[in-house]
C-alpha cells in the first residue's frame, strides 16, 4: 500500500526494511529488560539476538528464493532486493534457531531457559514485521468484496497481513503471561511453536500468494501440521518429565 515511505535524494526508506529493523530494536530492547530479571546478561542476549536475526533473515530469504526459483532465475537481482520483501519464516527459523543454538552453548548459556526468555518478543517482533508486510503489499490475501485497496495488485484484498499481526500479537500476550507463571523450561518456546503453527495453518486459507501442493494444502500449511505435531509431542515430554 505504502512501499516507500519518503525519498531523500538519491536514498528511500521503505516501509519493509523499517519495520524490521523497528521489530528487532523493540524486540531487543524488551528482552534485555527481561534478561535482567532472569539472572540472564543483556549483553550475551543482544548478541545472540543480533546474530539469529542476521542468520534468520539469511534463512527466510534462502527459503523464499528456492520456493519461488523460477522468478529469481528469470530477474537474479531480485534476489538481493529485500526492501520488495519475500521472506519466509520457516527458513528463518532453522538458520535462526541453528546460529543461536550455537550461540548459546558456545557460551556456555542455558538453551531452553534462554528460548523460553526470548520467544515472546519474538512474536512481538514479527506482529511488527507483519505491518511493514501490510505497507509493502506483499504476502497477501485473496480477492474480496470487502478489504483494502492495494494497488500494487489493483484489486481489493483481504488484509491478511494485519489479521496475521493481531494473531501473533495475540500469541505475545498469551507467552507473556505463561512467562510470569511457574513453567517447566521449554514450554513457553515449544508452546510458541504450537501456536504460531496453527496461526499459519488457518491463515494460508486466505492468502493468495501460496498456491496448494497436497491435498489443497500449501507447502507452509504442510510444515504447519508437522512443526504442530513435533512441539505437541515434545509438550507432553517435557510435563511427564520427572525434572
Amino acid at each position: 500500500m505504502h512501499p516507500v515511505i519518503c525519498t531523500i535524494g538519491p536514498f528511500s526508506i521503505y516501509s519493509y526494511g523499517l519495520m524490521l529493523v523497528a521489530a528487532l530494536f523493540i524486540g531487543v530492547g524488551l528482552a534485555r529488560i527481561q534478561a535482567k530479571k532472569e539472572g540472564i546478561d543483556p549483553e550475551k542476549l543482544s548478541n545472540l539476538l543480533f546474530l539469529a536475526f542476521i542468520w534468520g533473515i539469511a534463512g527466510s530469504r534462502i527459503f523464499y528464493v528456492v520456493e519461488n526459483m523460477e522468478y529469481y532465475l528469470r530477474q537474479p537481482l531480485e534476489i538481493i532486493m529485500l526492501q520488495h520483501g519475500g521472506l519466509s519464516w520457516f527458513g528463518g527459523l532453522i538458520l535462526g534457531a541453528a546460529a543461536g543454538i550455537y550461540y548459546l552453548k558456545r557460551n556456555n548459556l542455558p538453551v531452553y531457559k534462554t528460548l523460553d526468555l526470548c520467544v515472546p518478543f519474538l512474536a512481538l517482533a514479527q506482529a511488527i514485521g507483519r505491518i511493514g508486510c501490510l505497507f509493502n503489499g506483499c504476502c497477501f490475501g485473496k480477492e474480496s468484496a470487502t478489504g483494502f485497496y492495494f494497488p500494487a495488485h489493483s484489486a481489493v484484498l483481504i488484509p491478511i497481513q494485519l489479521y496475521s499481526s493481531l494473531a501473533l500479537l495475540f500469541i505475545f500476550v498469551v507467552l507473556r503471561l505463561l512467562q510470569d507463571r511457574p513453567h517447566r523450561q521449554g514450554q513457553i518456546f515449544l508452546v510458541y511453536l504450537v501456536l504460531y503453527s496453527l496461526k499459519r495453518l488457518f491463515i494460508e486459507f486466505w492468502r493468495a500468494d501460496n498456491p496448494p501442493v497436497l491435498y489443497g494444502l500449501t507447502l507452509f500449511q504442510c510444515l504447519s501440521i508437522l512443526l504442530l505435531a513435533f512441539s505437541l509431542v515434545k509438550l507432553v515430554l517435557i510435563a511427564k518429565s520427572k525434572d
